[in-house]
Protein backbone atom coordinates (compact mmCIF):
# COMPACT_ATOMS: atom_id res chain seq x y z
CA UNK A 1 0.00 0.00 0.00
CA UNK A 2 1.36 3.25 -0.75
CA UNK A 3 1.71 5.79 1.80
CA UNK A 4 -0.81 8.29 0.16
CA UNK A 5 -3.47 4.94 0.20
CA UNK A 6 -2.47 4.75 3.82
CA UNK A 7 -3.15 8.34 4.94
CA UNK A 8 -6.60 8.31 3.14
CA UNK A 9 -7.24 5.47 5.29
CA UNK A 10 -6.02 5.41 9.05
CA UNK A 11 -8.45 2.82 10.35
CA UNK A 12 -6.45 0.00 11.55
CA UNK A 13 -5.58 -3.57 10.61
CA UNK A 14 -7.17 -5.45 13.39
CA UNK A 15 -5.73 -9.08 14.62
CA UNK A 16 -7.50 -11.07 17.19
CA UNK A 17 -5.26 -14.07 18.47
CA UNK A 18 -6.60 -16.76 20.82
CA UNK A 19 -5.29 -19.86 21.88
CA UNK A 20 -7.23 -22.44 23.32
CA UNK A 21 -6.74 -23.50 27.02
CA UNK A 22 -3.86 -21.03 27.58
CA UNK A 23 -3.57 -20.52 30.81
CA UNK A 24 -3.11 -17.11 32.97
CA UNK A 25 0.02 -17.82 33.92
CA UNK A 26 1.65 -19.19 30.53
CA UNK A 27 2.90 -16.49 29.49
CA UNK A 28 6.03 -14.76 30.92
CA UNK A 29 4.56 -11.46 30.91
CA UNK A 30 1.80 -13.16 33.44
CA UNK A 31 4.64 -14.29 35.35
CA UNK A 32 5.60 -17.98 34.21
CA UNK A 33 9.36 -18.60 34.64
CA UNK A 34 9.91 -22.05 32.85
CA UNK A 35 7.59 -21.51 29.33
CA UNK A 36 9.70 -18.88 26.69
CA UNK A 37 7.06 -16.63 25.55
CA UNK A 38 8.92 -13.98 23.75
CA UNK A 39 7.07 -12.93 21.19
CA UNK A 40 4.19 -12.41 23.50
CA UNK A 41 5.73 -11.10 26.29
CA UNK A 42 7.03 -8.31 23.68
CA UNK A 43 3.41 -7.56 22.58
CA UNK A 44 2.82 -6.25 26.29
CA UNK A 45 6.03 -5.19 26.25
CA UNK A 46 4.90 -2.51 24.07
CA UNK A 47 1.05 -2.40 24.74
CA UNK A 48 -1.16 -2.66 27.00
CA UNK A 49 -1.49 -6.03 29.55
CA UNK A 50 -5.20 -5.81 30.89
CA UNK A 51 -5.84 -7.67 34.41
CA UNK A 52 -9.48 -8.25 34.45
CA UNK A 53 -10.71 -9.09 31.00
CA UNK A 54 -13.32 -12.44 31.05
CA UNK A 55 -13.67 -14.55 28.25
CA UNK A 56 -17.83 -15.16 26.94
CA UNK A 57 -18.16 -18.26 28.55
CA UNK A 58 -16.20 -21.05 30.20
CA UNK A 59 -15.83 -23.28 27.66
CA UNK A 60 -15.32 -23.09 23.70
CA UNK A 61 -18.24 -22.66 21.59
CA UNK A 62 -19.90 -20.16 23.53
CA UNK A 63 -17.43 -18.20 24.33
CA UNK A 64 -16.86 -18.12 20.59
CA UNK A 65 -20.35 -17.20 19.95
CA UNK A 66 -20.00 -14.20 22.46
CA UNK A 67 -16.88 -12.52 20.81
CA UNK A 68 -18.45 -13.36 16.80
CA UNK A 69 -21.89 -11.84 17.78
CA UNK A 70 -21.19 -9.02 20.27
CA UNK A 71 -23.57 -10.76 22.74
CA UNK A 72 -23.17 -12.46 26.33
CA UNK A 73 -24.31 -15.81 27.17
CA UNK A 74 -28.08 -14.83 28.09
CA UNK A 75 -28.58 -13.89 24.37
CA UNK A 76 -26.05 -15.45 22.47
CA UNK A 77 -26.92 -18.19 19.55
CA UNK A 78 -24.64 -20.99 21.33
CA UNK A 79 -24.21 -21.37 24.59
CA UNK A 80 -22.76 -25.14 24.72
CA UNK A 81 -20.38 -27.33 23.16
CA UNK A 82 -23.12 -30.07 23.01
CA UNK A 83 -26.28 -30.85 24.54
CA UNK A 84 -27.72 -34.37 24.16
CA UNK A 85 -25.50 -35.33 21.32
CA UNK A 86 -26.19 -31.81 19.06
CA UNK A 87 -24.32 -29.16 18.66
CA UNK A 88 -26.35 -26.03 17.29
CA UNK A 89 -24.93 -23.60 15.32
CA UNK A 90 -24.89 -19.96 14.11
CA UNK A 91 -28.04 -18.58 12.23
CA UNK A 92 -28.29 -16.98 9.12
CA UNK A 93 -29.79 -14.15 10.93
CA UNK A 94 -27.04 -13.95 13.59
CA UNK A 95 -24.82 -10.74 12.93
CA UNK A 96 -21.41 -11.43 13.20
CA UNK A 97 -18.26 -9.52 13.59
CA UNK A 98 -16.69 -10.44 10.63
CA UNK A 99 -19.97 -9.43 8.78
CA UNK A 100 -20.09 -5.90 10.34
CA UNK A 101 -16.36 -5.41 9.22
CA UNK A 102 -16.64 -6.76 5.97
CA UNK A 103 -19.57 -4.10 5.43
CA UNK A 104 -17.31 -1.73 6.24
CA UNK A 105 -14.34 -2.91 3.17
CA UNK A 106 -12.93 -4.83 5.39
CA UNK A 107 -11.43 -8.22 3.99
CA UNK A 108 -11.74 -10.83 6.54
CA UNK A 109 -10.08 -14.20 7.25
CA UNK A 110 -10.34 -16.85 9.79
CA UNK A 111 -7.68 -19.52 10.38
CA UNK A 112 -7.83 -22.12 13.45
CA UNK A 113 -10.93 -22.99 15.30
CA UNK A 114 -14.47 -22.39 14.18
CA UNK A 115 -16.67 -24.52 16.65
CA UNK A 116 -20.16 -22.72 15.44
CA UNK A 117 -21.31 -24.81 12.75
CA UNK A 118 -20.34 -27.90 11.14
CA UNK A 119 -20.41 -28.41 6.99
CA UNK A 120 -24.02 -29.34 7.07
CA UNK A 121 -25.13 -26.73 9.18
CA UNK A 122 -25.49 -22.95 7.98
CA UNK A 123 -23.38 -21.14 10.50
CA UNK A 124 -20.03 -22.01 8.42
CA UNK A 125 -17.58 -19.05 8.10
CA UNK A 126 -17.60 -18.09 4.65
CA UNK A 127 -21.83 -17.44 5.34
CA UNK A 128 -21.01 -15.61 7.99
CA UNK A 129 -18.68 -12.70 6.86
CA UNK A 130 -15.16 -14.56 6.49
CA UNK A 131 -13.38 -14.10 2.51
CA UNK A 132 -11.36 -17.06 4.03
CA UNK A 133 -11.32 -19.83 6.14
CA UNK A 134 -8.99 -22.26 6.85
CA UNK A 135 -8.69 -25.38 9.82
CA UNK A 136 -11.51 -26.81 11.79
CA UNK A 137 -14.83 -26.37 11.85
CA UNK A 138 -16.67 -29.02 14.24
CA UNK A 139 -13.93 -28.16 18.20
CA UNK A 140 -14.24 -31.98 18.43
CA UNK A 141 -12.35 -32.26 15.68
CA UNK A 142 -9.95 -29.77 16.79
CA UNK A 143 -8.49 -31.91 19.54
CA UNK A 144 -6.49 -34.25 16.30
CA UNK A 145 -2.97 -32.42 15.46
CA UNK A 146 -2.80 -34.54 12.34
CA UNK A 147 -6.12 -34.93 11.36
CA UNK A 148 -7.38 -36.79 8.32
CA UNK A 149 -8.28 -33.49 6.70
CA UNK A 150 -9.14 -29.78 7.46
CA UNK A 151 -11.35 -27.20 5.63
CA UNK A 152 -10.41 -24.67 3.38
CA UNK A 153 -13.62 -22.31 2.58
CA UNK A 154 -16.43 -24.99 2.31
CA UNK A 155 -14.06 -28.06 0.55
CA UNK A 156 -12.23 -30.31 2.49
CA UNK A 157 -8.25 -30.96 2.65
CA UNK A 158 -7.47 -34.13 2.35
CA UNK A 159 -4.49 -35.22 4.52
CA UNK A 160 -4.32 -39.07 3.22
CA UNK A 161 -0.69 -39.51 4.83
CA UNK A 162 -2.38 -39.18 8.59
CA UNK A 163 -4.29 -42.55 7.89
CA UNK A 164 -3.64 -44.60 11.13
CA UNK A 165 -2.75 -42.10 13.62
CA UNK A 166 -4.81 -42.31 16.87
CA UNK A 167 -4.82 -38.98 18.92
CA UNK A 168 -5.81 -40.32 22.01
CA UNK A 169 -2.40 -41.88 22.65
CA UNK A 170 0.78 -40.97 24.29
CA UNK A 171 3.10 -39.69 21.71
CA UNK A 172 6.93 -40.65 21.90
CA UNK A 173 9.99 -38.81 20.85
CA UNK A 174 13.19 -39.44 19.55
CA UNK A 175 16.49 -38.56 21.58
CA UNK A 176 16.70 -35.56 20.06
CA UNK A 177 12.79 -34.50 20.67
CA UNK A 178 11.52 -34.93 17.31
CA UNK A 179 8.03 -36.71 17.37
CA UNK A 180 7.67 -40.36 16.11
CA UNK A 181 4.49 -40.56 14.68
CA UNK A 182 2.36 -44.37 13.77
CA UNK A 183 0.64 -42.94 10.36
CA UNK A 184 0.74 -44.21 6.53
CA UNK A 185 3.54 -42.22 5.86
CA UNK A 186 5.21 -40.14 8.97
CA UNK A 187 7.78 -38.29 6.56
CA UNK A 188 4.72 -36.16 5.01
CA UNK A 189 3.04 -35.56 8.22
CA UNK A 190 1.43 -31.86 8.48
CA UNK A 191 1.03 -30.28 12.09
CA UNK A 192 -2.22 -28.88 11.53
CA UNK A 193 -1.53 -25.69 13.65
CA UNK A 194 1.81 -24.75 10.87
CA UNK A 195 -0.60 -25.55 8.23
CA UNK A 196 -2.90 -23.07 9.04
CA UNK A 197 -0.84 -20.62 10.35
CA UNK A 198 1.35 -20.89 6.99
CA UNK A 199 -1.93 -19.80 5.29
CA UNK A 200 -2.71 -17.14 7.78
CA UNK A 201 0.31 -15.39 6.78
CA UNK A 202 -0.51 -15.68 3.11
CA UNK A 203 -3.80 -14.20 3.59
CA UNK A 204 -1.82 -11.04 4.70
CA UNK A 205 0.45 -10.76 2.46
CA UNK A 206 -2.38 -10.62 0.13
CA UNK A 207 -4.41 -8.26 1.83
CA UNK A 208 -1.64 -5.56 2.58
CA UNK A 209 -3.22 -3.18 1.07
CA UNK A 210 -5.89 -3.31 3.87
CA UNK A 211 -7.68 -3.13 5.64
CA UNK A 212 -8.25 -6.33 6.99
CA UNK A 213 -9.79 -8.55 9.82
CA UNK A 214 -7.46 -11.61 10.71
CA UNK A 215 -9.38 -13.70 13.31
CA UNK A 216 -6.53 -16.77 14.34
CA UNK A 217 -8.08 -19.20 16.61
CA UNK A 218 -5.28 -20.82 17.54
CA UNK A 219 -6.00 -25.00 18.69
CA UNK A 220 -2.68 -25.15 20.81
CA UNK A 221 -2.17 -26.03 23.94
CA UNK A 222 -5.65 -27.44 24.01
CA UNK A 223 -6.35 -31.16 22.79
CA UNK A 224 -4.48 -34.59 22.97
CA UNK A 225 -0.82 -33.16 23.53
CA UNK A 226 1.22 -33.41 21.00
CA UNK A 227 3.85 -31.38 19.12
CA UNK A 228 6.32 -32.25 16.00
CA UNK A 229 9.28 -30.97 18.44
CA UNK A 230 10.02 -30.33 22.01
CA UNK A 231 12.69 -27.84 20.93
CA UNK A 232 14.40 -26.13 23.95
CA UNK A 233 12.51 -28.32 27.01
CA UNK A 234 13.70 -31.70 25.04
CA UNK A 235 16.33 -32.77 27.02
CA UNK A 236 15.88 -30.57 30.46
CA UNK A 237 15.18 -32.90 33.85
CA UNK A 238 11.93 -32.19 33.74
CA UNK A 239 9.27 -34.90 35.44
CA UNK A 240 7.03 -35.70 32.92
CA UNK A 241 6.93 -35.93 28.82
CA UNK A 242 3.70 -34.20 29.03
CA UNK A 243 5.51 -31.23 30.85
CA UNK A 244 7.33 -30.63 28.01
CA UNK A 245 4.58 -31.21 25.36
CA UNK A 246 2.55 -28.55 27.22
CA UNK A 247 5.80 -25.93 27.12
CA UNK A 248 6.65 -26.89 23.73
CA UNK A 249 3.01 -26.05 22.16
CA UNK A 250 2.77 -23.00 23.70
CA UNK A 251 6.71 -21.89 22.54
CA UNK A 252 5.81 -23.17 19.12
CA UNK A 253 2.68 -20.75 18.69
CA UNK A 254 4.96 -18.23 20.33
CA UNK A 255 6.71 -18.34 17.42
CA UNK A 256 4.05 -17.91 14.63
CA UNK A 257 3.52 -14.99 16.61
CA UNK A 258 6.43 -14.03 16.11
CA UNK A 259 6.81 -14.47 12.36
CA UNK A 260 3.42 -12.60 12.21
CA UNK A 261 4.84 -9.90 13.54
CA UNK A 262 8.19 -10.00 11.36
CA UNK A 263 5.51 -10.02 8.25
CA UNK A 264 3.63 -7.02 9.48
CA UNK A 265 6.82 -5.04 9.75
CA UNK A 266 8.40 -6.22 6.46
CA UNK A 267 5.22 -5.32 4.68
CA UNK A 268 5.43 -1.83 6.67
CA UNK A 269 1.70 -2.09 7.91
CA UNK A 270 2.91 -3.27 11.49
CA UNK A 271 2.36 0.08 13.57
CA UNK A 272 -1.39 0.67 12.19
CA UNK A 273 -2.08 -2.99 12.99
CA UNK A 274 -4.66 -3.51 16.27
CA UNK A 275 -3.13 -6.77 17.72
CA UNK A 276 -5.30 -8.63 20.42
CA UNK A 277 -4.37 -12.17 22.16
CA UNK A 278 -5.88 -13.98 24.42
CA UNK A 279 -7.02 -17.40 25.62
CA UNK A 280 -11.22 -18.44 24.66
CA UNK A 281 -11.99 -19.56 28.75
CA UNK A 282 -10.59 -19.68 31.48
CA UNK A 283 -7.85 -22.17 33.68
CA UNK A 284 -8.53 -25.53 32.38
CA UNK A 285 -7.21 -28.45 34.72
CA UNK A 286 -8.65 -31.38 32.18
CA UNK A 287 -7.00 -34.26 31.20
CA UNK A 288 -3.44 -33.51 31.13
CA UNK A 289 -1.67 -35.67 33.60
CA UNK A 290 -3.06 -39.07 34.44
CA UNK A 291 -4.10 -39.57 37.77
CA UNK A 292 -2.45 -42.42 37.47
CA UNK A 293 0.85 -40.91 37.44
CA UNK A 294 0.11 -37.88 39.51
CA UNK A 295 -0.44 -40.42 42.32
CA UNK A 296 2.50 -41.80 41.96
CA UNK A 297 4.39 -38.55 42.46
CA UNK A 298 4.47 -36.84 39.33
CA UNK A 299 2.82 -32.86 39.84
CA UNK A 300 0.17 -32.01 37.47
CA UNK A 301 0.76 -28.88 34.95
CA UNK A 302 -0.63 -26.84 37.24
CA UNK A 303 1.92 -27.91 40.46
CA UNK A 304 4.69 -27.76 37.72
CA UNK A 305 3.92 -24.53 35.71
CA UNK A 306 2.21 -23.01 38.75
CA UNK A 307 -0.32 -21.09 35.64
CA UNK A 308 -3.30 -21.15 37.40
CA UNK A 309 -3.90 -18.16 38.93
CA UNK A 310 -5.68 -17.14 42.31
CA UNK A 311 -9.31 -17.55 41.33
CA UNK A 312 -11.23 -20.29 42.26
CA UNK A 313 -12.84 -23.00 39.61
CA UNK A 314 -11.98 -23.18 36.02
CA UNK A 315 -12.99 -23.93 32.48
CA UNK A 316 -16.43 -25.92 33.06
CA UNK A 317 -17.46 -23.37 35.44
CA UNK A 318 -18.93 -20.38 36.12
CA UNK A 319 -16.33 -19.59 39.61
CA UNK A 320 -14.19 -16.66 38.38
CA UNK A 321 -11.40 -18.81 37.47
CA UNK A 322 -13.34 -20.33 34.33
CA UNK A 323 -13.28 -17.05 32.45
CA UNK A 324 -10.34 -14.68 33.64
CA UNK A 325 -7.55 -14.56 31.07
CA UNK A 326 -5.01 -13.09 29.93
CA UNK A 327 -5.37 -10.12 27.03
CA UNK A 328 -2.68 -8.04 26.04
CA UNK A 329 -3.50 -5.29 22.99
CA UNK A 330 -0.51 -4.13 20.79
CA UNK A 331 -0.94 -1.05 18.33
CA UNK A 332 2.40 0.62 17.79
CA UNK A 333 0.66 3.43 16.17
CA UNK A 334 -1.02 4.10 18.91
CA UNK A 335 -0.06 2.21 22.01
CA UNK A 336 3.52 4.06 22.84
CA UNK A 337 4.62 2.70 25.51
CA UNK A 338 3.55 -0.08 27.88
CA UNK A 339 0.86 0.25 30.59
CA UNK A 340 -1.41 -2.20 32.47
CA UNK A 341 -4.91 -1.72 32.68
CA UNK A 342 -7.37 -2.74 34.95
CA UNK A 343 -10.41 -1.99 33.08
CA UNK A 344 -12.86 -5.00 33.21
CA UNK A 345 -13.97 -5.88 30.32
CA UNK A 346 -15.59 -9.58 28.52
CA UNK A 347 -15.59 -10.69 25.16
CA UNK A 348 -18.55 -9.14 23.64
CA UNK A 349 -17.59 -6.02 24.22
CA UNK A 350 -15.04 -7.11 21.07
CA UNK A 351 -17.66 -6.50 18.05
CA UNK A 352 -18.10 -2.69 19.08
CA UNK A 353 -14.70 -1.70 20.08
CA UNK A 354 -13.75 -2.81 15.85
CA UNK A 355 -16.79 -1.61 14.26
CA UNK A 356 -15.85 1.93 16.45
CA UNK A 357 -12.43 1.77 15.03
CA UNK A 358 -13.73 0.92 11.55
CA UNK A 359 -16.23 2.94 11.36
CA UNK A 360 -18.62 0.34 10.93
CA UNK A 361 -22.24 0.34 11.05
CA UNK A 362 -23.14 -1.22 14.33
CA UNK A 363 -25.82 -4.47 14.18
CA UNK A 364 -29.31 -3.38 15.82
CA UNK A 365 -28.49 -5.81 19.42
CA UNK A 366 -25.26 -5.91 21.20
CA UNK A 367 -24.36 -5.93 24.45
CA UNK A 368 -21.16 -4.94 23.98
CA UNK A 369 -19.18 -1.97 24.97
CA UNK A 370 -16.45 -0.27 23.14
CA UNK A 371 -13.13 -0.24 25.02
CA UNK A 372 -11.74 2.45 22.52
CA UNK A 373 -11.08 5.16 24.50
CA UNK A 374 -8.52 2.97 26.79
CA UNK A 375 -7.27 1.36 23.46
CA UNK A 376 -6.50 5.19 22.61
CA UNK A 377 -4.96 6.24 25.68
CA UNK A 378 -8.25 8.27 27.04
CA UNK A 379 -8.71 6.30 30.05
CA UNK A 380 -10.95 9.06 31.81
CA UNK A 381 -12.97 9.04 28.66
CA UNK A 382 -13.51 5.19 28.97
CA UNK A 383 -17.16 4.26 30.78
CA UNK A 384 -16.80 1.79 33.34
CA UNK A 385 -19.12 -1.20 33.05
CA UNK A 386 -21.04 -2.02 36.36
CA UNK A 387 -22.51 -5.44 35.59
CA UNK A 388 -21.98 -8.21 33.62
CA UNK A 389 -23.63 -11.56 32.67
CA UNK A 390 -22.96 -15.54 32.19
CA UNK A 391 -24.62 -18.55 32.20
CA UNK A 392 -23.53 -22.36 31.90
CA UNK A 393 -25.71 -25.49 31.46
CA UNK A 394 -23.70 -27.27 34.59
CA UNK A 395 -24.10 -30.50 36.45
CA UNK A 396 -27.27 -29.59 37.95
CA UNK A 397 -28.72 -26.85 35.85
CA UNK A 398 -28.26 -23.87 34.41
CA UNK A 399 -25.35 -22.11 36.49
CA UNK A 400 -25.66 -17.99 36.65
CA UNK A 401 -22.54 -15.86 37.65
CA UNK A 402 -22.45 -11.74 37.55
CA UNK A 403 -19.72 -9.01 38.22
CA UNK A 404 -21.34 -6.26 39.94
CA UNK A 405 -19.01 -3.59 40.33
CA UNK A 406 -16.61 -5.29 42.73
CA UNK A 407 -18.09 -8.28 43.40
CA UNK A 408 -18.68 -12.02 41.86
CA UNK A 409 -22.26 -13.33 42.52
CA UNK A 410 -22.77 -17.17 41.37
CA UNK A 411 -25.62 -19.51 41.39
CA UNK A 412 -25.26 -23.02 40.88
CA UNK A 413 -28.18 -23.60 39.65
CA UNK A 414 -31.92 -22.36 40.32
CA UNK A 415 -32.73 -23.32 43.70
CA UNK A 416 -29.40 -22.39 45.43
CA UNK A 417 -28.87 -19.24 46.65
CA UNK A 418 -26.75 -16.21 45.36
CA UNK A 419 -23.39 -16.14 46.36
CA UNK A 420 -21.46 -12.85 46.79
CA UNK A 421 -17.93 -12.40 46.75
CA UNK A 422 -15.27 -9.73 46.87
CA UNK A 423 -13.09 -9.50 43.95
CA UNK A 424 -9.83 -8.21 44.67
CA UNK A 425 -9.74 -9.08 48.56
CA UNK A 426 -11.43 -12.68 47.73
CA UNK A 427 -10.44 -14.14 44.51
CA UNK A 428 -10.34 -17.78 45.93
CA UNK A 429 -14.59 -17.40 46.61
CA UNK A 430 -13.69 -18.22 50.00
CA UNK A 431 -15.96 -15.89 52.41
CA UNK A 432 -19.44 -15.37 51.10
CA UNK A 433 -20.62 -11.96 51.66
CA UNK A 434 -24.23 -12.71 50.37
CA UNK A 435 -25.83 -11.97 54.35
CA UNK A 436 -24.12 -8.82 54.66
CA UNK A 437 -23.95 -7.73 51.07
CA UNK A 438 -28.22 -8.22 50.40
CA UNK A 439 -28.15 -5.44 48.03
CA UNK A 440 -25.82 -7.20 45.51
CA UNK A 441 -27.67 -10.50 45.70
CA UNK A 442 -30.60 -8.74 45.16
CA UNK A 443 -29.59 -6.91 42.06
CA UNK A 444 -27.51 -10.32 41.28
CA UNK A 445 -31.10 -12.29 40.97
CA UNK A 446 -32.59 -9.41 39.46
CA UNK A 447 -30.00 -9.62 36.51
CA UNK A 448 -30.29 -13.66 36.46
CA UNK A 449 -33.96 -13.05 35.58
CA UNK A 450 -33.66 -10.39 33.01
CA UNK A 451 -30.45 -11.32 31.11
CA UNK A 452 -31.62 -14.76 30.41
CA UNK A 453 -33.38 -14.96 26.92
CA UNK A 454 -35.23 -18.78 26.98
CA UNK A 455 -34.28 -20.44 23.55
CA UNK A 456 -35.34 -24.05 22.46
CA UNK A 457 -31.81 -24.66 21.52
CA UNK A 458 -30.71 -24.65 25.35
CA UNK A 459 -31.94 -25.20 28.83
CA UNK A 460 -33.62 -22.55 30.43
CA UNK A 461 -33.85 -21.36 34.49
CA UNK A 462 -34.86 -24.70 37.20
CA UNK A 463 -34.83 -27.25 33.80
CA UNK A 464 -33.29 -30.47 33.59
CA UNK A 465 -31.31 -31.47 31.10
CA UNK A 466 -34.54 -34.35 30.42
CA UNK A 467 -37.03 -31.26 30.65
CA UNK A 468 -34.93 -29.74 28.28
CA UNK A 469 -35.07 -32.44 25.68
CA UNK A 470 -38.90 -32.51 26.50
CA UNK A 471 -39.35 -28.92 25.41
CA UNK A 472 -36.63 -28.78 22.13
CA UNK A 473 -38.62 -32.10 20.88
CA UNK A 474 -42.56 -30.23 21.20
CA UNK A 475 -40.89 -27.15 20.23
CA UNK A 476 -38.50 -27.75 17.35
CA UNK A 477 -38.73 -31.18 16.70
CA UNK A 478 -35.82 -33.76 17.07
CA UNK A 479 -32.18 -32.28 16.59
CA UNK A 480 -29.69 -34.49 14.59
CA UNK A 481 -26.94 -36.10 16.55
CA UNK A 482 -24.11 -34.68 15.23
CA UNK A 483 -21.45 -34.63 18.02
CA UNK A 484 -18.99 -37.00 15.27
CA UNK A 485 -19.59 -34.63 12.29
CA UNK A 486 -16.65 -33.38 11.23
Amino acid sequence: MSAAKRRRDSRPNIIWIMCDDLAWGDLGCYGQTKIRTPNVDALAAGGIRFTQCYSGSTVCAPSRSCLMQGLHQGHATVRANMLGGYRHCLQPEDVTVAEVLHSAGYATGLFGKWGLSNYDQPGVPTRKGFDEFYGYLNQRHAHNYYPAHLWHNEQRVPFPQHKGFVHTRTSDYDAEGNVLLKMADPSAARYSFDVYAEASLDFVRRRADGPFFLYLAYTPPHGVLVVPSLGPYAKLDWPDIRHKEWAAMITRMDGEVGRLVALLSELDIHDNTLMFFCSDNGYSPMGTIPKRLTDAGVPSLEEFFGHRGPWRGGKGDLREGGLRVPMIAHWPAVVRQARTSDLPWAFWDFLPTAARLARAEMPARCDGQSIAAALLGREADQPRRERFYWEFFGAEGLEQAARIGGFWAYRPHAAAPVEVYDVAADPGETDDLAAERGDVAAKAAELFVREHEPTPYNPTIGETLKDWSARVKAEVGDLPQNIDTF
